[in-house]
């Protein structure tokens, strides 16, 4: 026999040179469990319109794709699809009726750890306790998807859109989430990837706990409880997200060092547009926070941190820094820019000519005694305050800019549509 022929004998006795066989899986009770404990590996499943009945799992690398207007619908108990072997894919399916257990994390698709990977892409996963859960698998993608959580329960009793647990490598990209717990909330992972998202109606837009080496770039968070907070991780990327309307803070870093914040927009925050707490050595650089409560509350001990190129713009306090150092917020000879501050720029550098500074004593006091505000009017309180303008020697620390800018980073909003996550 000839090399060649051989070769192409070979290739298609052994399973990686079968040819995939599509198989088409009828609305019929138990047809399309009977699919899967028939298929192949490297199988296509088609599922016709109509409903089908879920519960199942996956143990074979195949891809399970459906027909506009299939539904796979769960038994209301366990999750609907569970996914174990490796390199599956879902896609183009309405997936509902998983159980309601958070113990056992019950979702409309569960990849677990021999599932690296997998691929869930296209689906609309609709009242599902969680959405999808990546519990241990590597390298999967989940792409494009609309998860719309539980609303018959208290938002801390539902569960997250996409939870990423110990998958190292796995993106979260392009997706619509709604109406969950988090959007999307990771612990003990790393080298994960968030990008290109809308979140709503949600606790957090994303969770990062103890997840470090990660990045969330291009999201759009609007009118959640919290945008994105980032706790206990280090060497995190939070570049150009969007956080419009959400109530407690846009940004947070809670124990996050060695991080780089830059490029994202935070407006219309009902507290604060960015809190920094016991966070280290982080680059905060050229975002804009807009018409917060509270420009950047930072506190905790926070220390190392870059901050240069930021625009504070109409929030009613700038900055609240509640300790006794003197912190200079311009890097490298280039500072931020505050809607406040009336500054002249004499030599045309585009650096304002006078240092910044956005809180004196009194700001102090009445952060840490509130009721000292009924004193607010006394003349004795103005004097303070005059005194401490006139002889900036009196001031006892706080956060001072040095190279203030004369013109603000504009950053605009995306609009989200077809292809924004592509």
């Amino acid at each position: 026999m000839r090399p060649f022929a051989l070769l192409l004998a070979v290739c298609l006795i052994l399973p990686g040179g079968v040819r995939a066989e599509v198989t088409h899986v009828p609305v019929k009770e138990g047809a399309l469990a009977q699919a899967i404990e028939n298929a192949q590996a490297g199988d296509i499943l088609r599922l016709a319109k109509g409903t089908h009945t879920g519960g199942l799992e996956i143990d074979k690398p195949l891809s399970l794709t459906c027909e506009e207007g299939a539904i796979i619908n769960g038994p209301g108990k366990g999750s609907v699809l569970l996914v174990t072997a490796q390199n599956v894919e879902i896609s183009g399916c309405i997936i509902t009726g998983s159980g309601n257990d958070h113990q056992e994390i019950d979702s409309g698709i569960r990849l677990l750890k021999s599932a690296d990977g997998a691929r869930v892409i296209g689906n609309r996963l609709i009242g599902n306790l969680y959405g999808v859960d990546i519990h241990g698998a590597k390298k999967t993608r989940v792409e494009g998807n609309v998860v719309d959580g539980r609303q018959d329960h208290r938002m801390n009793d539902r569960g997250n859109g996409v939870y990423v647990w110990n998958a190292p490598g796995s993106e979260v990209i392009g997706n619509d989430i709604r109406w969950g717990r988090d959007g999307i909330f990771v612990n003990t992972s790393h080298s994960n990837t968030f990008r290109n998202n809308r979140f709503r109606d949600l606790r957090f837009a994303v969770h990062y706990m103890y997840a470090n080496n990660s990045e969330v770039s291009g999201n759009l968070s609007t009118g959640n409880h919290l945008g994105y907070a980032v706790m206990y991780s280090k060497r995190v990327k939070v570049l150009n997200n969007v956080s419009i309307d959400d109530d407690q803070h846009g940004v947070m870093l809670n124990y996050t060092n060695s991080s780089q914040v830059s490029g994202n927009l935070v407006m219309n925050g009902r507290q604060k547009c960015l809190f920094v707490y016991n966070a280290h050595k982080n680059e905060i650089s050229d975002n804009r926070f807009e018409r917060c409560g509270i420009g950047v509350h930072f506190t905790a001990g926070s220390e190392r941190n870059a901050m240069s190129g930021n625009a504070f713009v109409g929030n009613r306090t700038q900055v609240k820094y509640v300790g006794s150092k003197w912190l200079d917020w311009s890097d490298g000879g280039r500072g931020n820019y505050w809607s406040d501050f009336a500054a002249y720029d004499l030599d045309g550098d585009g650096l304002a000519d006078t240092t910044y500074r956005p809180n004196d004593s009194m700001d102090h006091i009445l952060w840490s005694q509130p009721s000292a505000k009924l004193l607010l009017g006394a003349p004795a309180v103005q004097l303070v305050r005059w005194a401490q303008s006139e002889f900036p020697a009196l001031l006892p620390g706080g956060v001072v800019d040095t190279a203030p800018l004369m013109r603000p980073v504009t950053l605009t909003v995306p609009e989200w549509g077809p292809g924004y996550g592509g």
